[in-house]
């Protein structure tokens, strides 16, 4: 997985998130109304509740709000149904892009989408274009301030919790693992102790496209409108930032 570290686009783009912390506990809110409508209100039993619970308080997102999402989804009639869409394309320089919305009307959200793409040097491409190009993962981040470890111990502790990889910075520990194993680990890390910045399952691009300053900040703006979109719930891609 070298190369591949999230830690550093996660954290520039913190101050934008915050300015959208309105529209992201929005987001959050449905993806918690879903999961709990699915799987039942207890996180306990309730796995993908449990998961979305985990980002939304990464995201700061008040205890109210989660309670609120999850008491509507407990109460909720059969009426009230939404769709999971992915959209594939590329952006410049063909940055492959994938796209996660969450949406009670699909025509609505492709229209957007396809619009959002095409004005701003990007293409909506056909379903399975681009997403061969990644693989699903686990990841959780944990800071290494105040810990007194190396990496060769957080090594050998992340393989035994069932981890598949480890990068390393001065600032974090990055750990990937296979999805069906992201709980189980996720859990044992707690359960040593360990305090997790980040916690969610991500797409990871198998290579990595540079592109030059220009050609950023056009596929900056083109993941801006994205996710501005309020049934757009994330998007990943294969550009290294």
């Amino acid at each position: 997985m070298a190369g591949h570290s999230k830690w550093k686009n996660i954290q520039g783009r913190k101050n934008a998130q915050d300015a959208k912390r309105g529209k992201i506990f929005q987001k959050l809110s449905r993806e918690i109304y879903m999961a709990a409508k699915a799987g039942g209100a207890d996180p306990a039993t309730n796995a993908a509740l449990r998961l979305v619970m985990d980002k939304a308080k990464a995201a700061n997102m008040p205890n109210d709000n989660i309670d609120r999402a999850i008491k509507k989804a407990s109460s909720a009639g059969e009426n009230e149904q939404y769709d999971e869409i992915t959209y594939e394309g590329y952006g410049p320089a063909g940055v492959a892009i994938l796209v996660y919305a969450l949406t009670d009307n699909r025509n609505r959200t492709a229209t957007n989408v396809r619009v959002a793409f095409t004005r701003n040097g990007g293409s909506l491409g056909e379903t399975g274009s681009v997403s061969y190009m990644f693989d699903r993962k686990g990841y959780i981040a944990i800071e290494r301030s105040g810990l007194s470890i190396d990496e060769d111990t957080m090594f050998e502790n992340i393989l035994e919790a069932g981890a598949e990889d480890l990068e390393t910075s001065e600032e974090v520990f990055e750990i990937y693992t296979a999805p069906e194993d992201f709980t189980t680990v996720r859990d044992a890390l707690e359960k040593d102790g360990y305090t997790l910045a980040q916690v969610e399952l991500t797409m990871v691009p198998q290579t990595l496209v540079e592109l030059e300053e220009e050609q950023q900040e056009q596929l900056q703006i083109l993941i801006d409108k994205l996710e501005e979109d309020d049934d757009v719930s994330e998007v990943f891609t294969s550009a290294d930032m």
